[in-house]
């Protein structure tokens, strides 16, 4: 029998345009468990100790806050997401044509 590995997205985020494409996909969700869980796959992606390293905040305080039941402060996404060197920007929402 064949083993297999569970799925992990995080090995295929080896881009900036992987990354971004992957937490704008979660943004659309509005979907904060699942939004905060796609930023803590990209920052394993990226390498948890030297994003720790690199916010002020601890590996163990990252993994827990990045977790699908975390409940990150919004200074603490904003630092990973800076780390990560990705950028928020706000547009309007598209109108519902009726």
């Amino acid at each position: 029998m064949a083993k297999t590995r569970p799925f992990d997205a995080a090995a295929y985020l080896d881009s900036p345009e992987a990354i971004a494409a992957y937490l704008s996909e979660a943004f659309e969700t509005n979907d904060p468990s699942f939004i905060t869980e796609a930023i803590g796959t990209v920052a394993r992606a990226r390498g948890m100790s030297a994003l720790a390293k690199d916010t002020g905040l601890s590996r163990e305080n990252l993994y827990k806050a990045l977790s699908s039941e975390g409940r990150p402060e919004f200074g603490t996404i904003l630092k990973v997401l800076s780390s990560l060197g990705v950028e928020l920007h706000a547009e309007p929402k598209a109108e519902k044509v009726t």
